[in-house]
């Protein structure tokens, strides 16, 4: 029988999304905008957390066993990294047993998501700008 539990972010240490971001506030930046809004998510900017984001994107799920492998990293390092994509609300994290087999499944959220889409247009800013 398939036990499963789902485990969100939130709590009392939960940092509201807007502490992710990098940057100045009040500085301009070279593209004439604010540096605040110039600013990176640095929770995605991270490599192995843009790389699950990013994984998790363009897959309705992954196993914690795929996520290790296409990361390239060790059980401890990927479990870090998406706790704290987890406590974000970036992703959300299910776990259940195939048999008495545990098993870890991680979904992208619509705020994960949207927070990849930000990311990713602000890389392609930076990119516009530097070649402008």
């Amino acid at each position: 029988m398939a036990r499963a539990a789902t485990h969100r972010g939130g709590g009392a240490d939960h940092a509201p999304r807007d502490e992710h971001a990098g940057g100045l506030k009040g500085e301009k930046g070279r593209a004439g905008g604010s540096a605040a809004s110039l600013a990176l998510d640095r929770l995605i900017h991270e490599r192995i957390r843009l790389g699950i984001v990013s994984a998790l994107a363009v897959n309705d799920s992954l196993s914690f066993n795929d996520l290790k492998r296409l990361m390239k990293t060790t059980d401890g390092n990927l479990s870090v990294h998406a706790r704290k994509l987890e406590e974000a609300d970036y992703i959300t994290c299910t776990k259940s047993f195939e048999g008495r087999t545990p098993r870890t499944e991680y979904r992208l959220t619509a705020p994960g998501r949207r927070a990849l889409e930000r990311y990713l247009n602000h890389m392609e800013s930076l990119i516009q700008a530097t070649r402008g």
